[in-house]
């Protein structure tokens, strides 16, 4: 411990254990509940969802790995079972031979519409329904500088592999 660094307050070693907690519990409920009542993980929910939302429901491997929170050879071993359920398809981009894309397909989002209501009832029961009457602004606005300021939002990736 340094000068720089005083020692934490009750309520803020309280709520560094609470958030420490959550980043472990929460995603491992969501998945739960999605593999219990959709035989769909958590990381295949996602990629779906990123894919949808894509311009021509479509992404380089890399950015849909980003946008997943996902190493490349983690969203290609997703894509991979994805694709043989028929969900995803990659193609090789336009504009460089190296590159692939995922594209979601006509079976992948209607499957993604199927998984849709379970995962918001889970996503409902584990988190909003606990935050109920909080400032949710403030707290979202408090969560994305968690996510894109410091070592915990820098990530690297090798797109040549995919």
């Amino acid at each position: 411990m340094t000068a720089a660094s005083p020692p934490l307050s009750s309520d803020e070693e309280a709520f560094v254990r609470a958030l420490a907690r959550v980043i472990i519990v929460v995603p491992r409920a969501l998945d739960a509940d999605l593999m219990r009542e959709q035989r769909l993980s958590m990381n295949e929910y996602a990629a779906l969802m990123h894919l949808s939302e894509a311009p021509d429901r479509r992404m380089r491997m890399s950015e849909l790995a980003n946008a997943c929170d996902l190493s490349l050879s983690g969203m290609t071993r997703i894509v991979t079972r994805l694709e043989q359920q028929t969900f995803v398809e990659r193609v090789r981009c336009p504009n460089d031979a190296r590159g692939w894309n995922a594209v979601l397909t006509d079976a992948g989002l209607a499957r993604l519409e199927q998984a849709y209501p379970a995962n918001l009832a889970s996503v409902r029961r584990h988190i909003v329904d606990h935050v109920a009457g909080l400032d949710l602004p403030r707290i979202t606005e408090a969560l994305q500088r968690f996510a894109t300021t410091g070592t915990c939002a820098e990530k690297t990736t090798d797109e040549s592999t995919a």
